[in-house]
């Protein structure tokens, strides 16, 4: 009788001799040391759906102690992860228990499997059979990564160039904290200063600018930009936030900053190449920090969570602004919108379980809710930086900043 790792969970699972004897001739233990060295994003793929540690090295090595066991090892992968599924039915039931998506559970055990009989066969395995048409890879999900730090607030990302990546968070210090892209690797994390109370919202209206807002600890909005060469201090710019602010720019030194205020009601400051406007009362009953994006010039469409929990939207079409309208869901975060193209946006927020959703306007109507799964422990920051590519930021259950992207 094994024990699981399961709360009220235990299973029998009854090893013969000759099961025994093979664990031992092939090794097993250098096997999962190898797994666990050398291939950590699979690890981290599953942490990201929930998955705990330990549960996973338990997946992977039922998954990898069946490879070892059979004598022929020159199956391809899938046909003996198929031959594991018929000759293990209670595995089907673990996983059910487990509550992620089984397809990505599939696919990262095959490969598990893949690397185990590379290693016992010297990385000769029989070929698998020609793939099933597949999405173009622009259009699938890199799974997260994790680019380390203790982030106190929900990230924001902004770009100022293709390839080029800007993250702001708050740090254990309750100050602003900047990271990188280069094009080539990350940065480390650099200290901006200020005492937050709030995420901060960052956005590019041209090459190697960036402004940053945040809410301070007198609840007012906070300035602090990126000229090209040096970090301006902080500029008070008044007001009385209820919310993170956010940002954005449909033309060059042109900035739209919006915030939650008192009532809940949204709040808007523009800033027209010369002077900050007054701050301007947008109405509304918004129940999170809102989010806003520009495809366009004099474009701008802002997003929040409504007092149902749901996905609303409201839109600055260069004449007038339109009412509220509901775009469905059950948010349990703020929502993040990014465009990557003329008339076309993406949103995200965090859903049930806390995995990461997406809703996408595709130029002509509102697309179904996707689900991208993840495990994510606040509200996402997402950004694009060209039209086929979209990055997606958020805190992870261990306050890291993760990242996942699309396209090229």
């Amino acid at each position: 009788m094994f024990n699981y790792p399961f709360e009220g969970f235990q299973l029998p699972v009854d090893l013969d001799q000759e099961y025994v004897y093979a664990l031992r001739q092939k090794n097993i233990q250098y096997i999962m040391q190898n797994i666990r060295s050398k291939h950590s994003d699979l690890y981290l793929e599953l942490e990201q759906e929930g998955l705990n540690k330990n549960v996973i090295d338990l997946l992977f090595y039922f998954a990898a102690s069946f490879a070892v066991s059979q004598r022929n090892t020159k199956l391809a992968p899938k046909k003996m992860y198929e031959k594991f599924q018929k000759q293990i039915p209670w595995f089907a039931l673990l996983v059910r228990q487990l509550n992620i998506p089984k397809n990505k559970l599939d696919k990262i055990l095959i490969k598990i499997i893949r690397i185990v009989l590379n290693i016992i066969n010297g990385g000769e395995t029989e070929p698998e059979p020609d793939p099933k048409p597949e999405p173009d890879p622009g259009e699938k999900w890199s799974p997260w990564e994790d680019l380390g730090g203790i982030i106190t607030t929900s990230p924001s990302a902004s770009s100022w160039q293709a390839n080029r990546l800007d993250v702001f968070a708050g740090g254990t210090d309750n100050s602003m904290y900047h990271k990188w892209w280069d094009g080539i690797k990350w940065s480390n994390w650099e200290s901006l200063g200020g005492i937050l109370t709030s995420a901060p919202a960052a956005v590019s209206w041209g090459p190697n600018r960036i402004d940053t807002f945040v809410r301070g600890t007198d609840d007012g909005m906070y300035h602090k930009w990126w000229n090209g060469t040096r970090w301006s201090g902080w500029e008070n710019m008044g007001g009385i936030l209820t919310s993170a602010p956010t940002v954005a720019s449909w033309q060059e030194n042109r900035l739209d900053v919006f915030v939650r205020g008192t009532s809940n009601i949204l709040y808007h400051k523009w800033w027209d190449g010369v002077k900050w406007s007054n701050w301007e009362n947008l109405g509304g009953n918004i129940a999170s920090s809102p989010s806003a994006v520009s495809w366009g010039p004099n474009r701008i469409d802002v997003f929040a969570k409504g007092q149902s929990n749901d996905l609303i939207h409201k839109w600055w079409n260069g004449s007038r602004w339109s009412g509220w309208e509901s775009l469905g869901g059950t948010l349990t975060s703020a929502p993040s919108a990014s465009s990557r193209r003329l008339n076309h946006l993406d949103v995200f927020a965090r859903g049930t379980n806390n995995k990461l959703f997406k809703k996408t306007w595709n130029g002509s109507k509102w697309e179904d809710w996707e689900n991208l799964g993840g495990n994510i422990d606040s509200e996402p920051s997402a950004v694009s930086w060209g039209p086929n590519r979209t990055d997606v930021f958020s805190r992870s259950k261990n306050k890291s900043l993760i990242h996942m992207y699309q396209g090229k």
